[in-house]
């Protein structure tokens, strides 16, 4: 399937607001998702674990995210959080110049960042316009859902 057609697509389900497009042409098939799963694929646990085995992570999990205080100084503006699970990488190629820097402006719909998810490189694009006030990851690091990425003001 061509590229460009690709792209319609994907501003066509962008304009129209449905969540999600598959489209088959012979052999070759597309699908297109508004809003990614957020869900990773479960792992199947063994029957035989302990009760308290499984509860220590949960309660670290709790723990560990009360007891994370906001950085004083932490910018101030809108974040960009990672939408998925995956490998941040700031840039399309390990060659090539990062997408932003800090201080950068950014446009809506300019490509921040890429998440590797998979083996499928996910461009993550910005969904306000001004400045890069901060990248909170480093290059190639891993990224859980939700944090964060970019503060832009």
């Amino acid at each position: 399937m061509d590229i460009r057609k690709v792209k319609k697509l994907i501003e066509l389900v962008e304009e129209s607001g449905i969540a999600e497009l598959e489209i088959t042409e012979g052999e070759e098939s597309v699908r297109i998702c508004r809003y990614p799963s957020t869900m990773p694929a479960a792992l199947p646990m063994p029957a035989a674990a302990p009760a308290a085995a499984l509860a220590a992570p949960v309660a670290h999990a709790a723990a560990a995210s009360t007891e994370q205080p906001i950085a004083a100084g932490e910018p101030e503006g809108n974040k960009v959080t990672a939408p998925m699970v995956g490998t941040y990488y700031n840039s399309p190629s390990p060659a090539a110049e990062a997408f932003v820097q800090v201080g950068d402006e950014v446009q809506v719909g300019d490509t921040l960042c890429i998440i590797e998810a998979m083996k499928m490189m996910n461009q993550i694009e910005a969904e306000v316009a001004g400045r890069i006030k901060a990248i909170q990851v480093e290059n190639a690091e891993p990224v859980e859902f939700g944090q964060v990425l970019f503060v832009i003001a």
